[in-house]
């Protein structure tokens, strides 16, 4: 398996956007979109804390990468996942960032140099090329085999699709 970092709202400011402004003259109910997200969470085992706001996710995909390169930093992602999801914090903070690299006992100077000289800029940017060349228009999306699903599915999609993908169930 390999994450590959897509640019969902680049534009994103650092400080971040209300989802209601994210959202605007969409016609949506953030309210009911969390509410629905919390719930599919839930039936999974997963948190989901109530989100308010959205960040540019650019500088955390960059030390993502950088923490894949450390040993132990495949932490980095379900870490990422729980102070952006469950906290709601702004991950376009470098702080935030050395903080995590600290939770996942990560040196915290090595990621504070990584995301000060943008270690990993060029990574990201093949990242982003690689999902636009895939069509890839939300997140998550799952690929295997040249088939995808697009979005926070029940195991059972995800399922489907490693089978349909000629993958053995486990016994």
């Amino acid at each position: 398996m390999r994450w590959i970092h897509f640019p969902l709202h680049p534009d994103t400011p650092p400080e971040g956007l209300k989802l209601e402004e994210l959202f605007a003259g969409r016609g949506l109910d953030v309210a009911k979109m969390n509410a629905q997200m919390v719930g599919r969470m839930a039936a999974e085992g997963l948190p989901y804390g109530e989100r308010t706001h959205t960040y540019n996710s650019r500088l955390a995909q960059e030390f993502a990468i950088w923490a894949e390169t450390q040993p132990g930093g495949e932490a980095v992602h379900d870490a990422l996942f729980r102070a952006y999801f469950v906290d709601g914090l702004n991950l376009a903070r470098p702080d935030e960032l050395v903080r995590i690299a600290g939770q996942i006992d990560l040196s915290t100077a090595e990621a504070e140099q990584a995301i000060h000289l943008r270690e990993f800029r060029a990574a990201v940017d093949a990242d982003w090329q690689q999902s636009r060349q895939q069509g890839v228009s939300g997140v998550p999306t799952f690929a295997v085999a040249g088939r995808a699903v697009v979005g926070a599915q029940p195991y059972e999609s995800l399922e489907q699709l490693v089978l349909s993908a000629g993958a053995s169930p486990r016994p």
